[in-house]
């Protein structure tokens, strides 16, 4: 279940699936919730989540002319797991779209737009989909659980690079 945390200015928890929804994509972010056509497994391949959310996935791909998809799964045993999550703490932007659906796990996307004071955070866990628009300044995290199993999309066939802000802005929210 999906908690979208509102940090500032006002501090304020929905936990509400349509209300969240309806905050993220009056921001322009696309939040949906999406289900299997099959039962997954944890040691399932990459092949078979790809085909099991296909249904979902196809369609969308090709409505926003992605090309690649791909499954990550990081967890606490994932050699240089600090390392990993490092990489994503400090606040940046892509050139393109970054867009996860997670199939197992959870992660928190912290979000501060440039157009705005409001600074808020969304816990996505197993059917979450989450497109962030190119652009929006964000980050992420992945602790406390240190563990996501994730959908990715790229445009590309190299997918994205962070491209960071040195704002300093997620030192004050990150756990």
């Amino acid at each position: 279940m999906a908690v979208l945390t509102l940090l500032d200015p006002v501090r304020k928890e929905i936990k509400d699936v349509k209300e969240i929804k309806k905050f993220m994509n009056d921001r322009g972010i696309i939040f949906e919730q999406w289900e299997a056509s099959i039962p997954l497994n944890d040691n399932d391949s990459q092949e078979t989540i790809l085909k099991a959310y296909e249904h979902e996935l196809g369609p969308y791909m090709k409505k926003n002319n992605y090309i690649n998809a791909d499954v990550i799964n990081v967890h606490k045993e994932t050699p240089n797991i600090e390392a990993i999550r490092a990489k994503f703490l400090s606040e940046h932007t892509h050139a393109e779209d970054e867009v996860r659906f997670f199939v197992d796990g959870e992660g928190y996307f912290f979000f501060h737009l440039s157009k705005s004071t409001e600074v808020f955070k969304l816990l996505c866990e197993k059917g979450d989909f989450i497109s962030v628009p190119a652009g929006y300044t964000h980050w992420f995290d992945l602790a406390p659980k240190y563990h996501v199993k994730a959908i990715r999309v790229f445009q590309t066939p190299e997918g994205w690079v962070a491209n960071y802000t040195s704002s300093g802005k997620e030192q004050k929210y990150n756990l």
